[in-house]
């Protein structure tokens, strides 16, 4: 059982702190690879971390889980957390993100995506990003752009 869903057992619905990875993942286009998520929107590859695991394996195994896709050389960008990563979801559970963003240009494999998590992968050039995607995961793209134009 993943450890979130163990946690809600005793826990219900009230406010938990939750530490998990996702990958900004680039191809040879500078394009990021994108997730439809079930709900319509729009996000990056990655989860929730499990007991034992280190937030960039939990970024490898989320990734491999959801695209089919391998992913190395991974660079912390950032670790988000703090008010601004609260979250209600719409079943009630209350969310206090701890998310470590990473981005990579090293990936292998054929994309052999979860259709339990996700509609669809796509990628979009940085400039010409989804309306659907979230609020979220645009500030994670957002801070990787102002990131880019920092170091070139």
């Amino acid at each position: 059982m993943e450890y979130y869903k163990y946690l809600r057992q005793h826990v219900g619905h009230k406010p938990l702190i939750l530490p998990g990875s996702v990958v900004i993942m680039l191809n040879e286009q500078e394009e990021v690879l994108l997730q439809k998520r079930l709900d319509g929107y729009w996000g990056l590859p990655g989860g929730l971390m499990d007991l034992g695991e280190s937030f960039e394996e939990v970024a490898r195994r989320e990734v491999f889980e959801e695209t089919g896709l391998k992913v190395e050389n991974l660079t912390l960008l950032n670790v988000f957390s703090g008010s601004d990563y609260y979250f209600k979801i719409p079943n009630g559970d209350e969310v206090y993100a701890v998310t470590a963003v990473y981005f990579t240009k090293d990936i292998s494999g054929e994309m052999n995506i979860d259709y339990n998590e996700s509609e669809k992968m796509q990628y979009f050039p940085l400039n010409k990003l989804p309306s659907e995607l979230s609020d979220e995961y645009r500030g994670y793209l957002e801070k990787y752009i102002e990131w880019e134009n920092n170091v070139l």
